[in-house]
């Protein structure tokens, strides 16, 4: 015990002097970090505890899917399937419409009702087909609309997390809450500006222009700069937006704002098949059934690359690139809850913080010298170091510090010295016992451990739990708290044994005063 090898005191106090390195840069101001970032080399550490939405400020926003569009237009697909291949088995009907979630078709001939429930069953499974007389009704059964249901709201927070994440937004929350709800925080964040890239469904077409306004194949569409003004588009989109593998903001030879966009190789062969075959037309570029350009096609363009170009503002490209790149959203989303934490209130709660994190630490301190004399100086030096080697390691991890996070801390410090504790109370109880004093340090060391390492387990067992089944400020809790219990275990057993035993070795105590 009172002998430890030169490895292990070198490993020790570099994991505590690289504690304290990487956990300084908390200490510093936003200028005084700019400059490290300008003028010292890349390892030297720059990265902070990112703080969240209740101690930074930002948005906080409560999208309601419309999954019902999502039902209407598999109906509609599922009408277009259906009259397809009524006409490919010459199946005479009266009607074919859509209803809630699914299709009614009226037939000609009563009798060929068998047959349209297999050819309705084969386009679609999760239906629940009915026929009376010569109507044939299918709708979606419980178990399809739940798949909808589910498959639209994992989609929607997918692309939704990839336009925050173009933002720049650092650890955003976005998670699924009720049925059709998704919930957006984003700290640091400008709610309007949120709002304006998130809402949009951003569905982009390209579409060939009508000849014919009137005619069946086609409907008219507003021009996104002037939507007075009404173009005629085929119906059938030649084009979508998800055959694009990339989009940027840049500028046309007039030094115009543009957005160049790249298409995958579907994309791409077939670009170049549309704009040969259809040269000397207008192309109407469609997004969100607005029509931002409508240029003519005045060669093939087959390098699979093109430009969309409009009356556009720098911020308006810059906007429609994120989402382009992002995707489509597979519904449109509206707000049903707005709120914005103002960086006033966030710096109120990381004052409140600080001085609950000061008091609890004072008192902690105080309470070890005054009750362990020595050894509870010792005690306080491992907490230190403790408090730093939690920052350093929330620094690299990028991990984000909350209201209820700090709370973990102060909670952290109160419990980072009880192994100290009853460490220091197992070598009273063996002083009293009349052992010598390198033979009760070392038996209150060993008998110790394992309560020490129960206590803790079962501690991290729980902040595990918290994590994994938690949600916002619950994660931020249970982050702190476990990273605490891992720190805290290592300078407690180790860093406190360490002074314990450079202490005793210089001093060599007959009696212990403990």
């Amino acid at each position: 015990m009172i002998q430890i090898s030169k490895t292990k005191i070198i490993a020790i106090l570099a994991v505590v002097f690289l504690g304290i390195f990487y956990a300084s840069p908390n200490l510093l101001n936003a200028d005084q970090r700019g400059w490290i970032t300008q003028n010292m080399p890349g390892w030297f550490p720059q990265k902070t505890v990112n703080l969240g939405l209740d101690l930074r400020g930002g948005a906080h926003l409560l999208y309601e899917v419309d999954v019902d569009s999502v039902f209407r237009e598999q109906a509609d697909l599922l009408r277009q399937d259906l009259s397809t291949e009524l006409r490919k088995e010459k199946i005479q009907r009266k009607s074919l419409g859509v209803v809630d979630g699914g299709v009614r078709v009226v037939l000609s001939d009563a009798s060929q009702a068998e047959d349209v429930r297999k050819i309705i069953r084969r386009l679609q499974g999760d239906l629940d087909i009915s026929s009376e007389g010569d109507t044939i009704t299918g709708v979606l059964n419980e178990a399809g609309r739940k798949k909808i249901y589910d498959q639209t709201i994992a989609q929607s927070i997918e692309i939704v997390r990839r336009r925050v994440d173009e933002l720049g937004t650092t650890e955003p929350v976005i998670q699924r809450q009720g049925e059709d709800r998704i919930l957006i925080q984003a700290p640091g964040a400008n709610s309007a500006s949120l709002q304006n890239i998130i809402g949009k469904t951003a569905k982009l077409t390209f579409h060939l222009v009508a000849d014919n306004a009137g005619s069946t194949t086609a409907r008219e569409l507003p021009l996104a700069e002037n939507p007075s003004t009404r173009i005629p588009v085929e119906r059938r989109a030649l084009l979508t937006g998800d055959m694009l593998t990339n989009a940027q903001p840049s500028f046309n030879q007039s030094g115009q704002p543009v957005v160049t966009f790249a298409l995958d190789r579907r994309g791409a062969t077939k670009f170049c098949q549309v704009t040969r075959d259809n040269t000397g037309k207008p192309f109407a570029i469609v997004l969100d059934n607005e029509i931002l350009s409508a240029p003519n096609i005045n060669e093939p363009i087959c390098g699979g690359r093109a430009e969309i170009s409009g009356s556009f503002t720098l911020q308006e490209v810059s906007d429609l690139s994120v989402l382009l790149r992002a995707g489509a959203l597979p519904a449109p989303m509206k707000v049903v809850e707005e709120r914005t934490v103002g960086p006033t209130l966030g710096a109120d709660s990381i004052a409140a913080g600080k001085i609950a994190a000061l008091i609890g630490l004072t008192a902690v301190l105080v309470f070890m010298a005054v009750s362990y004399g020595t050894f509870g100086i010792m005690a306080n030096v491992a907490l230190l170091a403790n408090v730093a080697l939690l920052f350093a390691l929330l620094s690299g991890l990028q991990a984000t510090l909350t209201l209820p996070g700090i709370a973990g801390i102060v909670l952290t410090i109160g419990m980072a010295v009880d192994a100290n504790v009853l460490i220091f109370e197992r070598i009273r109880e063996e002083v009293g016992l009349g052992r010598s004093a390198i033979s009760a340090i070392d038996t209150g060391y060993n008998r110790a451990m394992s309560t020490i390492v129960d206590s803790n387990l079962t501690t991290l067992i729980a902040a595990l739990i918290l994590f994994a089944l938690g949600t916002g400020p619950i994660k931020g809790f249970a982050v702190t708290l476990g990273i605490g219990i891992v720190t805290s275990m290592f300078t407690a057993i180790l860093l406190s044994r360490l002074l314990v035993i450079v202490w005793f070795n210089a001093k060599r105590p007959k009696v212990l005063a403990i």
